[in-house]
């Protein structure tokens, strides 16, 4: 009679960590996002992804999962996007945390403008996301909520002040949201991606071409030669932020933070040993 019961418990253990789960990832139109999706349909998993690039999203479609329009600084495409969801599989299992943009520049030079709509992405989006399925999740008793850092969540680098506060205020912001929401058996992972080859380097390049010009900070910018687009041989491929994704949303009981990526080891380790002035010095000789 143990042994019948015994068994059904790991049957029921089995069943449950094999369960198909109801995922929405944001940013799904490149880099970890996408690599992500792709990763978790292959796993068996209902993948829906929200971009702001609807055609360059649309690939999802195609290999099995949904492709929303989703702009996070949009309150109506996030609520419509939750709707569905629930509407199509009456529940959603999976928040993952992605969509981001990286205004660089020295914080000087950065425009009002510009600094509060890197807030308006990479902080007050997640925020309308997670407000908008923390309802169902608390309901069905269950969630798993992945916000996507970065190690300059952590630490920190000339030209990226406004993107680095904004990770730094979604750390703190999530080790709040964790205590808050577990009451209601709802998980709040974040992740700490190092150097990896997404787009978003890219990206900060028009800021950088935007403000550079007249700067009095020509020293950290460089030349043009010394782009970020030019040492992604260094960088890791987004996969393996997809595997870790996949390996906290399969966990009973995930960690409160992952990392993963080139240099996101030592340089958390070297922030974590070092004070302030000699992680300074590190961080200047590095970045020249």
């Amino acid at each position: 009679m143990l042994k019948k019961i015994l068994l059904s418990f790991l049957m029921i253990g089995f069943i449950s960590a094999n369960t198909p789960k109801v995922v929405l990832i944001t940013g799904t139109a490149h880099g970890i996002g996408k690599s992500t999706a792709k990763y978790l349909l292959d796993k068996g998993h209902i993948v829906y992804g929200g971009d702001i690039l609807v055609d360059e999203n649309l690939y999802l479609n195609d290999i099995g999962g949904i492709a929303l329009e989703m702009d996070v600084t949009n309150q109506e495409h996030v609520d419509n996007a939750i709707s569905r969801i629930i509407a199509e599989q009456g529940r959603i299992d999976v928040l993952v945390n992605n969509a981001g943009i990286a205004v660089g520049s020295a914080i000087e030079d950065v425009s009002m403008e510009d600094a509060m709509y890197q807030f308006e992405v990479n902080l007050f989006g997640i925020g309308r996301t997670v407000k908008a399925v923390l309802p169902h999740m608390r309901a069905q008793g269950s969630g798993t909520i992945i916000n996507i850092s970065s190690v300059l969540g952590k630490v920190y680098n000339p030209l990226l002040g406004w993107y680095v506060a904004s990770k730094h205020a979604l750390e703190g912001w999530s080790d709040v949201l964790r205590l808050e929401v577990k009451q209601f058996g709802i998980d709040v992972v974040i992740i700490e991606p190092g150097l990896i080859k997404t787009n978003i380097s890219n990206a900060s390049a028009k800021y950088y071409e935007k403000y550079s010009k007249n700067s009095e900070y020509k020293n950290f910018y460089g030349s043009p030669d010394d782009s970020e687009e030019n040492s992604f041989d260094d960088y890791s491929d987004p996969i393996v932020i997809a595997k870790v994704i996949e390996k906290a949303i399969s966990a009973k009981n995930p960690k409160t933070r992952y990392s993963a990526g080139a240099y996101s080891w030592i340089l958390l380790t070297m922030r974590s040993i070092l004070s302030d002035k000699w992680f300074d010095k590190l961080i200047v000789k590095v970045t020249g």
